[in-house]
């Protein structure tokens, strides 16, 4: 389900959305603690479940979306979609100006950076 939203508020202010991707098979505490604040500083944080048909994972998308969803209904702002298309058209498709990312590791933080170049 999705929702509608305009890009501006009433005062002219920037609407501000995020997206936050990943395949979430299943969603961890890790995921809620990056959802719980990401919600604290976007006017919309979308969480897009990732449907890679060349994985086979333990959950469906639709199951995977369901977990979300009950994860996070106490967040009145947080959406939850999927997509299977390139990251960036989605983003641009939802008019979203950020993309959320959660950093384990070093080497996720290396992968990231050069994705962001």
């Amino acid at each position: 389900m999705r929702r509608n939203h305009t890009m501006t508020t009433e005062n002219n202010s920037t609407y501000r959305i995020a997206v936050y991707p990943g395949s979430f098979a299943p969603v961890t505490m890790g995921h809620m603690d990056i959802i719980t604040r990401a919600s604290k500083q976007f006017d919309l944080l979308i969480v897009a479940v990732l449907n890679n048909l060349s994985k086979n994972p333990l959950f469906t998308v639709e199951e995977r979306k369901d977990l979300l969803r009950e994860a996070t209904r106490h967040l009145p702002n947080v959406e939850i979609d999927s997509f299977r298309d390139l990251l960036a058209n989605y983003v641009r498709q939802r008019n979203a100006q950020v993309i959320v990312r959660g950093i384990r590791t070093v080497t996720d933080f290396e992968y990231e950076l050069q994705l962001a170049s």
